[in-house]
């Protein structure tokens, strides 16, 4: 899958009904097109798997629960199973309302050994450039820093579209997520008995990299959108419960 990383920007989520998440595709088709690989999917969708890495102590969901400002989560990202699948190690912060991700491309094979103190290397790295080192280490510094283990297994469906010639105005469509506690590191994309964490509610959310699209001030009127919060991770685990949580 090509990367279609937005370093950084502005989201804005909302939870819609599935009727009317149809109605909003069929008029952000007027201004965006599907994304690449939703658009050989029978559904236009494709998967996304994730696991999130935490403290002790929860400090990531804490500082979330908290409303600090300037937080962050950690987390890997992936969309395949099999030995050669690449996954990505990803920092997605917040300062105030922007979004900033940073990200590195890795080996399968390497992430257990990564998330157990390995020093981070260019082999570590499918695509081998300074930029990745970079992100890679700084991933590291943060998981070592606060000693971050697995979590949770978030997965769940994405229905992506964007413009033709660039990402910086996308809108995905998430359904059916799911989560589970998870302490190894298989990264699999099998869930048994996962929660359903927003019911029958898609996740829709609207993501710029500059000026606010007049379009898209259209949008939230015409379908009567109100902005909601949607954090996969947080809301993964108070399904789950915290205190399971805690010490794991």
């Amino acid at each position: 899958m090509k990367d279609r990383l937005q370093e950084q920007r502005f989201e804005i989520k909302f939870r819609v009904h599935e009727y009317k998440a149809l109605e909003i595709r069929h008029f952000v088709e007027r201004y965006l097109a599907i994304d690449p690989f939703g658009a050989t999917q029978p559904d236009l969708s494709y998967p996304v798997h994730s696991l999130y890495i935490d403290s002790q102590s929860m400090k990531t969901y804490q500082d979330t629960i908290n409303g600090n400002r300037n937080r962050y989560k950690l987390r890997i990202r992936y969309y395949e199973n099999g030995p050669d699948a690449p996954v990505f190690f990803e920092i997605k912060r917040r300062f105030d309302k922007v979004i900033a991700k940073k990200r590195a491309k890795v080996k399968r094979r390497y992430v257990q050994e990564l998330l157990t103190g390995q020093m981070p290397i260019m082999e570590h790295l499918i695509k081998q450039t300074p930029k990745e080192l970079e992100a890679l280490e700084h991933f590291c510094f943060l998981v070592n820093q606060i000693h971050a283990r697995p979590k949770i297994h978030v997965a769940y469906r994405r229905e992506a579209y964007e413009l033709e010639d660039n990402n910086s105005v996308r809108v995905t469509f998430d359904r059916d997520v799911r989560t589970k506690q998870e302490r190894g590191y298989s990264l699999a994309t099998e869930m048994k008995d996962g929660a359903d964490v927003f019911g029958n509610k898609v996740i829709l959310e609207l993501k710029f990299t500059n000026r606010f699209p007049d379009w898209f001030r259209e949008l939230t009127q015409r379908f009567d959108l109100r902005q909601d919060s949607a954090a996969k991770y947080v809301d993964g685990i108070l399904k789950i419960g915290p205190g399971k949580l805690v010490a794991v």
